[in-house]
């Protein structure tokens, strides 16, 4: 493997256990047993390196959202959609976790961001109307299409923060990949009322797999 390349890996690994502000590139040079200054050499700072790991998670995204054009959409697609965007989320998770911080501090990802956003929307858009040619959701109009689209980025990407703020015990690190992909349950529950007779109980099974235990976040009530 390049030394870019594992650069950009322990880095990832690092953000991912530790924290992207916990982290210094002295820190990812130890790790790696190489000189500060080799690792100036493939990257400025710190910035460019969250910025190539933007790159990296924003190509992820964009090869799993694509809708076939040679078939109808099924509902195993969508699953596969939903399972992969919620697997990403995972692997980059040190992003979203202090999305906002990483934004305000880098122009160039900020403005790439708000980018990638709209590409999302529009691809989300693209696997609702995949679903409505398939018969599994009722049409919608371009407003009701929109709007669900934007609902489901919302819930995708704020899933996480979510689990953060919410557990009773302020963890942040013990979020697991089966906590967050129970952000799914919520993008299908958003889905059910659109969701035709034929694929209801379908759907509605396989929302079930993924049922959050809130009563890991939920403060217990009082007395007991």
């Amino acid at each position: 493997m390049k030394t870019r390349d594992r650069i950009l890996q322990t880095s990832l690994q690092l953000f991912n256990e530790q924290g992207e502000r916990n982290v210094t590139t002295n820190h990812i040079a130890a790790e790696l047993g190489i000189s500060p200054g080799n690792l100036y050499y493939h990257f400025r700072n710190k910035t460019d390196i969250i910025y190539s790991l933007f790159i990296q998670y924003r190509a992820l995204v964009d090869r799993y959202l694509r809708v076939p054009r040679d078939r109808t959409l099924t509902i195993e697609d969508q699953m596969f959609y939903l399972e992969s965007v919620f697997d990403g989320l995972w692997y980059y998770r040190f992003f979203h976790r202090d999305l906002e911080y990483l934004l305000t501090t880098d122009e160039r990802l900020r403005m790439d961001y708000r980018e990638f956003t709209f590409q999302c929307l529009t691809e989300v858009r693209a696997v609702l109307q995949g679903l409505e040619d398939a018969g599994i959701l009722h049409p919608h109009s371009d407003q009701e299409q929109e709007a669900m689209a934007l609902n489901v980025w919302l819930v995708v990407t704020n899933w996480m923060a979510f689990l953060k703020t919410a557990r009773a015990d302020g963890g942040n690190d013990a979020t697991s990949q089966q906590e967050l992909k129970q952000g799914i349950y919520q993008v299908l529950t958003l889905q059910l009322p659109y969701l035709t007779d034929s694929y209801y109980d379908q759907m509605a099974a396989i929302r079930e797999r993924y049922r959050p235990q809130l009563s890991r976040v939920q403060p217990e009530a009082e007395g007991s």
